[in-house]
């Protein structure tokens, strides 16, 4: 795969706690110059990645309920309408899994509903985190996102103890059945992993080693 369509692929990541102002501006130079689809960032540098990325094609991503998920629903929603103010174009959220392994499937595709209510047109990634959940709660995590109106299901965070699986992305490819689109994260380091997660069926891969990929490494 040539480097530009591989470029399209990737949502340029920079979530880490420490993350500072020139870090945001480096990975929003990095995105524009090899052509990523996306930076992802935290909340409070959305709009700062926005504006640095305003003249290009780069989409802003942020994060939702993250990394845990077990926020109130209301302040995923209110955190969405704060981000698509500053600029979001699109908005990774954390599925509550504490319900989702507790069994209380209603509550989840609730909280995952009402961010999709609050983002409208923009497409929200939902993040099942599948190192804590069996193979049935996979398949069911993804289900109830996909019913719940989300654009892209999600690997991982990158948070949990494990990232993305090619298993786990090709169980989420068989279930979802084309009704919408995958995104594999975490511990994507190489150009070999990334263009394994593609094969597995990823739509979007999100990771911070972007450049990395790009260079062959």
């Amino acid at each position: 795969m040539e480097n530009r369509e591989l470029a399209k692929y990737i949502d340029h990541t920079l979530l880490k706690a420490q993350a500072g102002k020139k870090e945001v501006e480096k990975i929003c130079s990095e995105a524009s110059e090899y052509g990523f689809a996306a930076v992802c960032v935290l909340p409070y540098y959305v709009k700062l990645a926005k504006d640095f990325l305003k003249n290009t094609e780069v989409l802003v991503a942020t994060v939702v309920g993250f990394p845990l998920g077990a926020t109130y629903t209301l302040s995923k929603s209110d955190e969405v309408k704060i981000a698509l103010k500053d600029g979001a174009d699109e908005i990774d959220m954390v599925i509550n899994y504490a319900a989702l392994l507790d069994g209380d499937e209603d509550e989840v595709e609730k909280d995952i509903s009402e961010v999709v209510n609050a983002a409208g047109k923009k497409p929200v990634k939902a993040i099942i985190e599948t190192c804590f959940l069996t193979r049935n709660q996979i398949i069911k995590a993804t289900q109830i996102a996909q019913k719940a109106g989300a654009k892209y299901v999600k690997t991982s965070t990158g948070f949990g103890s494990e990232g993305a699986r090619e298993k786990d992305v090709i169980l989420m490819k068989e279930t979802l059945q084309g009704k919408a689109k995958i995104k594999a994260s975490g511990g994507i380091k190489d150009r070999k992993t990334a263009l394994s997660m593609i094969e597995a069926g990823a739509d979007r891969l999100g990771t911070s080693s972007g450049v990395a990929i790009m260079e062959g490494n």
